[in-house]
């Protein structure tokens, strides 16, 4: 059980981002907790913009949606969960015109997180099912340290994840329709 001081807002993660002590981390909320983390590193950061072009490309080719970076989501319903995806996509259907200047109310279709030092495999698991509690379709664990990445859908009410390894594909299914990245050839590019 977690006991809280408090329940805590998307008001509030952005109130402290701006304090002098939180500016090499990053906050987010599951549920009202508070949680943070470090900065990512080099590697971190190169996987999550590859994995970007590649969606970029594919996306701005047929004009589908937004596709971000370390971009704030939260539920239209709750401002007590905000999670910020390394990439994140959003439909062209559900993105919200204009886009907006700080977080996001609506969960991304597909939400990208990659392993850094700073965090463990138990918490991007942890993220994963909130993702797909609040309506996202598709979540990609990526592990840089065995080129895997775990895949996670919601089936039927329940969470389901398998992982691709080397010589494995990405594929977008059902958010990316024809949306194809072999682990190979982005990790060969880091």
């Amino acid at each position: 059980m977690i006991v809280r001081d408090r329940v805590y807002t998307i008001d509030d993660v952005w109130r402290l981002s701006q304090l002098p002590e939180n500016e090499h981390k990053f906050l987010y909320l599951i549920d009202g907790e508070l949680l943070f983390m470090s900065r990512p590193g080099g590697l971190h950061g190169l996987i999550a913009s590859l994995i970007a072009h590649f969606l970029w490309a594919y996306v701005l080719e047929r004009e589908l949606g937004r596709v971000t970076t370390e971009t704030g989501y939260h539920p239209p319903d709750s401002r007590t969960t905000l999670l910020g995806p390394d990439v994140g996509f959003v439909h062209r259907e559900r993105a919200p015109q204009p886009f907006p200047a700080r977080s996001v109310p609506v969960m991304p279709d597909l939400a990208v997180e990659v392993l850094s030092p700073s965090n463990t495999i138990p918490e991007l698991r942890r993220k994963a099912e909130v993702y797909l509690r609040h309506g996202t379709a598709l979540v990609w664990l990526v592990n840089p340290d065995d080129k895997t990445v775990e895949v996670w859908r919601l089936n039927d009410e329940k969470t389901s994840s398998e992982t691709v390894g080397p010589g494995g594909a990405l594929d977008g299914q059902p958010v990316l329709p024809g949306f194809r990245l072999e682990l190979d050839a982005l990790f060969s590019l880091v």
